[in-house]
């Protein structure tokens, strides 16, 4: 009876050895795989960290770039508000040279004749009162920036009256279709319309073009709208215009 006791207490001793292996071999483990795991996170640590710094200098880089930019595009601006200013005093001047020779080309005065002549001169028609082309041009535009439609449009038709072969004949032409967009749609549209019959060749046309496009698109004709549009980038392709009717025909369609 005692052996039996005696083998089983070496019995239970071997088991609890056997338990206490098979818990230091699985904390091994555990240590083991926790070392693992804090090294992977530790990598990826070290990783987020290195694509945090790597973002923050980017975004340095792109705030100064920016800056560059706009420093760069407010210098641009600058320059041309002088090229704009240089540009108006130069056309004022010009203006004001072309007034100075029609006002003088109307006051000319009949041919001396010879001494001793006494024959009657020959009648000369009196000058014309009132401006040239040119001041009646800028009279005009003067008026309808300073928010009298009516008055430039009356200005401008007299100018196309009295001078309807004149270089500023289609400006004229289009800066009556300018007085009536404000109020009058349609007629605005009948004024752009002659710029693109009467003026094909100058630079108001494709101007016109794109304003009739516009008002298809106020009134919801967009299938009319863009024929206009593609008329622009179709005859006038390196006009300032041509860019804007490019957009208006990729934008999305309603």
């Amino acid at each position: 009876m005692l052996v039996g006791v005696a083998l089983g207490a070496c019995a239970r001793q071997s088991d609890v050895r056997r338990v206490e292996l098979q818990v230091r071999r699985l904390r091994e483990e555990t240590a083991r795989a926790d070392s693992a795991r804090v090294t992977q996170l530790n990598q990826i640590f070290a990783l987020q960290r290195r694509i945090l710094d790597s973002l923050a200098l980017q975004e340095n880089r792109l705030i100064a770039f920016r800056g560059d930019i706009r420093s760069d595009l407010t210098e641009v601006q600058r320059q041309l508000i002088q090229v704009q200013e240089l540009t108006g005093q130069s056309q004022q001047r010009l203006t004001e040279l072309r007034g100075q020779i029609e006002s003088r080309s109307q006051t000319i005065a009949t041919p001396a004749r010879a001494p001793g002549d006494t024959s009657a001169a020959p009648a000369t028609p009196a000058p014309t009162a009132g401006p040239g082309p040119e001041q009646l041009y800028e009279l005009s535009l003067q008026q309808l920036r300073r928010g009298s439609p009516q008055t430039a449009r009356l200005g401008f038709q007299k100018m196309l009256q009295e001078y309807p072969t004149h270089d500023r004949a289609a400006d004229a032409q289009f800066f009556i279709g300018e007085t009536w967009s404000a109020t009058a749609p349609d007629s605005a549209a009948a004024a752009y319309q002659l710029v693109v019959k009467s003026f094909p060749n100058s630079a108001r046309a494709s101007a016109a073009l794109y304003k009739l496009g516009l008002i298809a698109e106020q009134r919801g004709d967009h299938a009319g709208a863009r024929v206009y549009f593609q008329r622009v980038l179709a005859g006038y392709p390196r006009s300032e215009e041509a860019p804007l009717a490019r957009e208006k025909l990729q934008a999305p369609r309603r």
